[in-house]
């Protein structure tokens, strides 16, 4: 009986993670399992082998993020050490600065809000507010 030959690659799910793409294995199988990882353009699955030259297009929210894997990895290192395992093209880094750009000049609306849920007091003070307003005519 012939050994297995080691194998030059390692599953994307580990790898997202290994490359700190993710905090957790189980939440890089989630996403990729929800659709959004593409590898060297084909809709992947956690168990897909990936090899030193892939490219991997990352889906998060409204940006697509492209990377080209330079090294595989199994074992989650510091961090330093985690982005020596990818690069990201030129035509991501333009397209994510182009978004951060956008986003500083239209701000999330939830953003506005300072204080969050109101007070009892502020639902006091509302509620006197109602009470005698000018709008609220007796006659």
């Amino acid at each position: 009986m012939a050994a297995a030959e080691p194998s030059s690659g390692v599953r994307l799910d580990k790898w997202l993670w290994a490359a700190r793409f993710f905090k957790t294995r189980s939440l890089a199988a989630e996403v990729v399992d929800k659709g959004r990882v593409w590898v060297n353009g084909i809709l992947a699955k956690p168990a897909r082998e990936i090899r030193a030259g892939d490219r991997i297009e990352l889906r998060d929210g409204a940006l697509t993020r492209t990377f080209v894997v330079a090294a595989v990895s199994a074992v989650r290192g510091p961090a330093p050490v985690a982005q020596t395992l990818y690069a990201e093209t030129p035509e991501s880094i333009a397209a994510r600065e182009a978004y951060v750009a956008a986003r500083k000049l239209a701000p999330e609306p939830a953003a506005a809000f300072e204080s969050g849920r109101p007070t009892k007091r502020d639902r006091r003070q509302l509620a006197d507010w109602n009470r005698w307003s000018a709008s609220v005519d007796p006659d």
